[in-house]
């Protein structure tokens, strides 16, 4: 095959994954970017979340009486977490006859926010509601149940593909390859607009496109990385996500949370308390979590003696767990942060750039057509 026709080749698989996916997109990339700064975000569109009054937090049974007094007779408490950057106490209640939790997603749980200092509840609302839940279920699923994981990790795929022809089509067939950094490299602002900004994000892209289909396909990629590990069941392995979404926290535990909170501090060695999660019907053990050096310190405290014991440190190393900070920007610092926020912006531009672009070709050569048919037919009409 000729350069030439290679080049039409990768035009023909670029353009329409462009124009296919451009809708899909649009969307994915934009929710992307935005979650970069899910905290901030988080404060902007849920001010009543962190109005609160201090720092200062006090006895988790107090928080357990104020929640409680807020909830239905039907709710059972599932975890109280502690503030970390001056946010609220949050406590997640579960309703006791819920099925299961929605296709695709994790369960429902009714979130109580309080205030550390007074206890006073701030708000009550669900755990899939707000603006930023719902940017979350976007990227991640793009809003659909059961395959809406899949279909992101397969546009993840093909966005890779489409990086490596946008490179290749941008690569100048005169002259030097720098020329192909120039701006005015055509006459329409939309055109020059795709070059360069293509050029620019094409490596970032590929980077977030190849972490966002390994988050989506954990098995597959895991089995290439020498990480995979076999699911839930019969012979120990992962748990089945499945049957940890249909747990349900214990209507009336053993212990009461003082003795679990005064059983588990010494072998936390001082540590600040972080959250609490309660015992469930297929984990009869509390588990307490303090903030340790690094990494959290959890404990778990069996319900029906109270004896403590320090739980195995969960592994902190690992591709995968790289990929996804890689991908959502945690704890890697401002700049690639900033890179992967214009690396979710500039996907969307190149998608209407693409656009426009096709559109224009298309009357382009409708145009050329109507003239060459009227000049065949100009001298049997003479």
């Amino acid at each position: 095959m000729s350069k030439l026709a290679m080049r039409r080749a990768w035009f023909q698989v670029h353009k329409w994954i462009g124009l296919i996916l451009a809708i899909l997109i649009i969307p994915l990339s934009v929710s992307g970017a935005a979650l970069v700064w899910h905290d901030g975000l988080d404060r902007i569109a849920n001010p009543a979340h962190y109005a609160v009054s201090g720092t200062t937090t006090r006895d988790p049974a107090i928080y357990l009486a104020a929640a409680k007094a807020v909830l239905g007779p039907q709710q059972r408490i599932a975890q109280i977490a502690m503030p970390e950057h001056g946010g609220p106490v949050t406590v997640a209640a579960t309703p006791a006859a819920q099925a299961g939790p929605p296709r695709g997603g994790p369960p429902v749980r009714t979130m109580v926010y309080l205030d550390p200092p007074s206890a006073r509840v701030l708000q009550v609302a669900a755990s899939n509601a707000g603006l930023v839940r719902f940017l979350h279920v976007l990227h991640g699923s793009l809003q659909v149940p059961g395959v809406g994981r899949q279909i992101v990790g397969w546009i993840g795929v093909f966005m890779m593909v489409s990086c490596f022809t946008g490179l290749w089509l941008w690569w100048p067939t005169v002259g030097k390859w720098v020329r192909g950094l120039w701006y005015n490299r055509h006459r329409n602002t939309d055109t020059n607009l795709h070059y360069l900004f293509g050029f620019w994000v094409a490596l970032p892209l590929f980077v977030l496109s190849l972490t966002g289909a390994w988050i989506s396909f954990p098995q597959f990629f895991g089995s290439i990385a020498g990480e995979s590990r076999p699911r839930g069941g019969p012979g120990g392995g992962m748990p089945d996500r499945a049957a940890m979404a249909r747990a349900k926290p214990l209507k009336a535990p053993a212990q009461p949370l003082s003795v679990v909170i005064a059983r588990a501090a010494p072998l936390a060695a001082g540590a600040p308390l972080r959250s609490i999660a309660w015992p469930t019907d297929r984990t009869p053990d509390w588990t307490v979590t303090f903030a340790g050096q690094g990494r959290p310190i959890a404990v778990k405290v069996a319900d029906d003696t109270g004896s403590a014991t320090a739980a195995p440190a969960r592994p902190q190393g690992g591709v995968a767990r790289w990929m996804r900070r890689i991908h959502d920007g945690t704890d890697m610092g401002i700049v690639w942060q900033v890179i992967i926020f214009v690396g979710g912006i500039l996907p969307a531009v190149l998608a209407v750039t693409g656009i426009i672009m096709w559109w224009r070709a298309r009357s382009w050569k409708a145009d050329l057509k109507r003239k060459l048919k009227a000049k065949r037919a100009a001298p049997t009409a003479a």
